[in-house]
Order: C-alpha cells, then sequence, then structure tokens
C-alpha cells in the first residue's frame, strides 16, 4: 500500500475526452466530424464465416463480439489479417472489453487505437474501459440487440498521467490478471483429474483403481457386487411433492427445490438455501439425513438427475420435479456414482421430453449401482472428498482462491484508475 500511495502520489494527470485521444475503426453518425479527424479500416467478418476459420493452434487471434479463446492460421487468414495494438467493444450484443496486440481477424466489432502511443498507453486505456464497463454499458441501447450509442462513448473522459506511471499500472493489473489466469487453469487441470479419478475409482472392471493401507493409489482388482438403485436391500425412490417458490419463508424448516440443485448446491450440503414454514413442512415430502436429492427434470441432458446428498440434522421437505433416495450405502458414494459416465450412460436411454427433459424415479431404480463393501466406499468418499473440497469449495478450495484474487484485482484497479478531478 505505501507503494501504491508512492507511486501515485503528486502525479500530474491530464484529463482527456476518448475522441481526442483515440482513433475508431468507423466515422460515427451521431459524432461530429472535427471529433474523427482520421479512421482505421480493418475487415470485419460475419459469425458463419468465422467459426469455420477455428483452430484448434494457431498463431492468429479470431475476435469474435463475445469473450472467447479462438485461434487461427496465417494461411486462412490471409490478407484480412491485421497487426496491431487494439482495443474492442462489440457493436451489438453484451457489452465487453476486449484488448488484443499482435495478428488477428475481427468480427463486428469496433474498434480503438492510441493516437500517440508515447501519450497513451493502449493497454491503460483498456483497463481504463474495463474498469468503466457499467457505464459503457448503459450507453448500449434498442429492443432487441443493443448497440452502443458511440457519441456517447468517444465523450467518456479518461484520466492520462504520466507514461511511466501508466505503464507501471498496467504492470501491476497484469500481474493480478494472470495470477488469476494461473489458478483457473490449475482448477481447470485439477478438476478433470478430479473427473478421471472418480471414474476410475468407481470403474469396478478390474482396471480401476485402489488405495492401499498407505493411502497410495495402485491398479487392481476389487469385490463388488452390482445392484440396481431401487432394490429393495439398497433404497428406494420417494418423490418430492407440491413444494413451490412460493412457499419459501424466511425461516423454518429447510427446503430443496430441484432448480437449486444444478444452480446452488454441490455435491452435498448440510444447510439449505431455501426454507418453509412448520405448517407447510408437515404435509411435505421429507428427506432426512444422508438421503441423495435428485432433479429429475432439466432443460438439458447433463443436470437432468444432478443430485446433492444432504448431510443436515434435520429433516427437509423437497419439492415436485425432483425426487430423494433413501438408502444404506455411504451417502456420499452414491452422490458421487451419480457423477460418473457410467451412471451417465445408464441414465440416457431414460431421458424423455422435448423442451424440458425428464426421467421418472421408476426409471432411475432401474440403474445398476456397484456396491463393494463399506471400508471399500469410504476409501473411494475419502479420496474424492479432497478433490471436491480442492475443485469446488468456496470457503477453502482454489474457486475461494481464485475469489480473493479478482476481488483483490478489483481493488486495485479501482485504486490506480482513479485520479479525483479535484485535485488536478
Amino acid at each position: 500500500m505505501n507503494y501504491l500511495n508512492k507511486l501515485l502520489e503528486g502525479t500530474k494527470v491530464e484529463w482527456k475526452t476518448l475522441w481526442e485521444v483515440t482513433i475508431w475503426d468507423k466515422r460515427f453518425n451521431a459524432v461530429e466530424n472535427y471529433k474523427q479527424p482520421q479512421t482505421k479500416k480493418y475487415y470485419y467478418l460475419l459469425s458463419n464465416e468465422i467459426k469455420p476459420l477455428i483452430l484448434s493452434k494457431g498463431n492468429v487471434k479470431l475476435l469474435s463480439t463475445n469473450e472467447t479463446d479462438w485461434w487461427t492460421s496465417e494461411e486462412l487468414g490471409g490478407n484480412k489479417i491485421t497487426n496491431a495494438e487494439i482495443v474492442a467493444i462489440p457493436w451489438g450484443g453484451n457489452p465487453i472489453v476486449q484488448y488484443y496486440k499482435g495478428k488477428f481477424l475481427t468480427g463486428d466489432n469496433r474498434i480503438a487505437v492510441s493516437i500517440n502511443k508515447d501519450y497513451l498507453d493502449t493497454k491503460y486505456l483498456f483497463y481504463f474501459l474495463k474498469n468503466n464497463i457499467s457505464l459503457i454499458s448503459s450507453f448500449y441501447r434498442g429492443s432487441g440487440i443493443k448497440h452502443p450509442d458511440m457519441a456517447a462513448v468517444l465523450d467518456m473522459q479518461i484520466p492520462i498521467p504520466p507514461l511511466s506511471i501508466q505503464q507501471e499500472i498496467v504492470r501491476i493489473l497484469d500481474t493480478f490478471t494472470e495470477l488469476t489466469t494461473e489458478l483457473t487453469t490449475e482448477l481447470t487441470a485439477r478438476k478433470k483429474q478430479y473427473e478421471y479419478y472418480r471414474e476410475q475409482l468407481l470403474d469396478f472392471s478390474g482396471q480401476g483403481l485402489v488405495v492401499s493401507g498407505q493411502g497410495l493409489v495402485v491398479s487392481g482388482q476389487r469385490e463388488v457386487v452390482w445392484k440396481t438403485l431401487g432394490e429393495e436391500s439398497i433404497g428406494k425412490f420417494i418423490r418430492g411433492g407440491g413444494l413451490q417458490k412460493k412457499d419459501f419463508t424466511e425461516t423454518g424448516v429447510g427446503c430443496i427445490h430441484y432448480g437449486q440443485i444444478y444452480t446452488f448446491y454441490q455435491t452435498y450440503a448440510d444447510t439449505t438455501k431455501s426454507f418453509v414454514s412448520e405448517e407447510f413442512a408437515k404435509k411435505a415430502r421429507m428427506a432426512k439425513h444422508g438421503d441423495l436429492v435428485i432433479a429429475t427434470t432439466s432443460e438439458n441432458d447433463e443436470d437432468v438427475c444432478k443430485a446433492v446428498v444432504w448431510l443436515g440434522e434435520e429433516e427437509i421437505a423437497v419439492s415436485s420435479d425432483a425426487c430423494f433416495y433413501s438408502h444404506n450405502l455411504n451417502p456420499k458414494y452414491v452422490a458421487y456414482f451419480f457423477q460418473t459416465e457410467q451412471f451417465q450412460k445408464q441414465k440416457r436411454p431414460f431421458i424423455t421430453g422435448t423442451k424440458v427433459r425428464r426421467v421418472n424415479a421408476d426409471d432411475l431404480a432401474k440403474i445398476k449401482i456397484p456396491v463393494p463393501s463399506t471400508e471399500e466406499q469410504e476409501r473411494i468418499v475419502s479420496i474424492l472428498d479432497k478433490f471436491d473440497i480442492l475443485t469446488t469449495s468456496i470457503s477453502e478450495g482454489l474457486p475461494k482462491e481464485i475469489e480473493l484474487r479478482k476481488k483483490q484485482y478489483e481493488y486495485y484497479r479501482d485504486l490506480l484508475l482513479t485520479f479525483p478531478k479535484s485535485e488536478l
């Protein structure tokens, strides 16, 4: 903090409107001619022209009007490629700010460059615009696809400290951005690792993984009995019923609405997001500790049968379009099984519906689950719990670290890009 205070202390800042310090790609009808003495042209691709160019690897950036990581080759791009350092906002759709330096092809973006890079650093311009995305968003208007009022955009005022200060601000913000990117990349890798171990640990074909007494992961044959989920000796499905969002109360008896299972909950929970009155709970279908609460409807196949284990001590109400599985297996073991590809393969033939996709409880009861010993279930759960915490926990895993870094970045971005006019 002392360094930042010293960096910004006594900094001389000039305030300019964007039209004074930037060149845009088009002359805008609502902007006076003197505000756009020059423009810089680019070749624009339609969305159906961009997608055929996408390659898994390439050195030419494809700048769509959304945040994408698309690339192509110089061979495919040909003479439509531009090599420049630019900032872009979309001509239509959701407002975003993009920065790129190098070879690129663009969709229908409005593109700005610095008139004088010795006066205005392009990436400093990017961070300033990104920090003011709420204001820029207010300039997007229209009943259908929204378009920016470019007269308002060009009249935005930007604080311009000395170039050395701009570059130091960029360096600091780049550092935070890179750290967040590294953490996000690590999270993606850990999720893939988690999925791999989950599939292997629940694969009892003889090629799966087990944990030795020393905690080492080794391959081998394990004893297992295959049961259908609906077998009387294993468990039974109970349909939820009656609970709608209008029945929610501020406090009371906990409840889970089917929509919350794929928008709010992770693998397990011991507290609920919502509540119902005690009077309503008396007539509701109630899940107990260890039951698996399952969303039986969704708009897509992937989310149908997404499930959460209830680990709270009190019973909770379960909504319609959901069911709960009461069983005698390790609760988390069942939840992890519902996340595997072998469960998904068995589920898919039972999906019905067009716009709304559905699997009914009677069909879920036909799905087969591998049932190893209680000790083996516990070992599998202990391994997967570690990955689950690392990849999904907002209190102690990588998601928490990423969220903290984002907040830190936003704090310093606001601090570094705020120059009160009263002090000029």
